[in-house]
């Protein structure tokens, strides 16, 4: 399966459920390990892989919501050199909700953070959210090498 490196963070603040946060992130990523670090005044929650297929939820709740188009478009507009940050509003997402904010104060708990790290990164971005016509995918590719 594709390698790179994806790392997903959160930060947990005191009035939050730890379990709900980390419902949150399960709902879009697979990861390989996990830390929580204390940060004094709230906790970062960050997950790790290697593999692209931890980013198959995410995939597919792209699909499912039927927003490949906007998904694209956010993705490229935020691509910078070989990495992708992706900023996902943390309540949406422990309803199960893809929801894209452009900058952290966006979502009043903070953001769920995804970082992926490639050097195929305009390839991770294609088998994310390939191009559409009238919202159906043009190609869907397999999991990125």
């Amino acid at each position: 399966m594709g390698n790179g490196k994806i790392i997903v963070e959160a930060e947990l603040r005191p009035t939050e459920d730890e379990e709900k946060v980390i419902k949150a992130i399960n709902n879009v990523f697979t990861y390989e390990n996990m830390e929580i670090m204390d940060q004094g005044e709230y906790k970062v929650i960050r997950c790790y892989s290697n593999s692209y297929n931890s980013l198959r939820k995410f995939h597919d709740l792209l699909r499912k919501q039927a927003i490949l188009d906007a998904a694209r478009s956010y993705f490229l507009k935020r691509v910078r050199g070989n990495k992708l940050q992706i900023l996902l509003h943390k309540q949406a997402l422990y309803q199960g909700k893809v929801s894209f904010i452009s900058w952290d104060e966006e979502s009043p708990l903070g953001p769920i953070k995804i970082t992926i790290e490639s050097d195929n990164i305009n390839e991770v971005i294609d088998w994310l959210s390939p191009q559409t016509v009238r919202g159906k995918p043009l190609w869907e590719r397999g999991v990125p090498d």
